[in-house]
């Protein structure tokens, strides 16, 4: 059985839709903290769990069984990230899975200057140690978070940022195919994944640009220094530990952490990985 962790969020649901194109219901489980909120899946011959990463003895029951465990990786940072992906690996492990997938990013190092890259990279180490084959999914820069900085953009016709360089922002529904066909071909890899990234890297300068084709609106690019940035991003009650790691995320792509371009995406799905410009057009119809 392959189960899927987080199969109710953005990433994990369109992960569990992809593999259910690929194997039979009976085959797939998911483990997910409010099993109400799967119920559909229930529904379609999905098995159903509760479990949560804060839980060890929830996690025996939601792997029972399982020949591969897919941990998608939670929104936390820093030593509660690290913790409560020791506790899923540990669950997976003791389930006796065979092999265990984990949802990373590119640039996973323990020197980045993004927090969410060295606690990746912390978790790989964990991974390496623990006794079951596994495989890292080196996702590239998910393309939903760059649409953050525009909402006000739109309004005022300023993206503001910080300086920035190239990111090869990719779009969540290739990951997850990417994912499902990872698990459909167990052992496809062994440890870390090429970065799974779209086949261009680009800036906000260009990004702009494309904002402007799109809505037939100017949107001027203007450069602001990290801590103007941070000030500004304070003042409108963001909090404090997610300002730091939007700043990081600039100094991170200005030391050209983010911007390789990697073919084995398009391998994976067998299609050309979805344009910046698709993602920006859905998110500004949908806005």
């Amino acid at each position: 059985m392959i189960i899927v962790t987080g199969a109710t969020g953005q990433l994990g649901r369109r992960i569990v839709e992809s593999l259910l194109a690929r194997v039979p219901a009976e085959q797939v489980g998911v483990s997910v903290r409010d099993p109400r909120k799967a119920q559909d899946l229930a529904d379609r011959g999905v098995r159903v769990r509760q479990g949560s990463f804060t839980d060890p003895d929830s996690l025996s029951h939601a792997f029972e069984g399982a020949d591969q465990v897919l941990l998608v990786s939670v929104d936390k940072l820093g030593v509660e990230a690290v913790r409560q992906h020791r506790t899923a690996i540990e669950g997976a492990v003791a389930a006796g899975a065979h092999r265990i997938l984990y949802t990373s990013h590119m640039g996973a190092d323990r020197d980045s200057q993004f927090e969410p890259c060295r606690d990746h990279a912390i978790d790989e180490e964990v991974l390496q140690t623990c006794g079951v084959p596994f495989t890292s999914l080196r996702n590239g820069f998910y393309a939903a978070s760059a649409m953050r900085f525009f909402v006000q953009a739109i309004e005022t016709g300023q993206l503001v940022l910080p300086a920035d360089g190239a990111v090869s922002w990719t779009a969540h529904v290739d990951l997850a195919d990417a994912a499902a066909a990872i698990l459909a071909e167990e052992g496809r890899f062994d440890g870390p994944t090429p970065p799974l990234t779209a086949a261009q890297a680009i800036d906000f300068e260009e990004i702009a640009a494309l904002a402007t084709r799109l809505t037939g609106r100017t949107i001027k690019r203007i450069n602001v220094s990290d801590e103007e940035f941070r000030h500004q991003m304070l003042s409108h009650d963001v909090p404090a530990a997610q300002v730091d790691m939007m700043v990081d995320i600039f100094a991170a792509s200005r030391a050209g952490e983010f911007a390789a371009v990697d073919p084995t995406l398009a391998q994976l799905i067998g299609r050309a990985p979805t344009g910046f410009d698709a993602v920006l057009r859905d998110a500004l119809s949908a806005s």
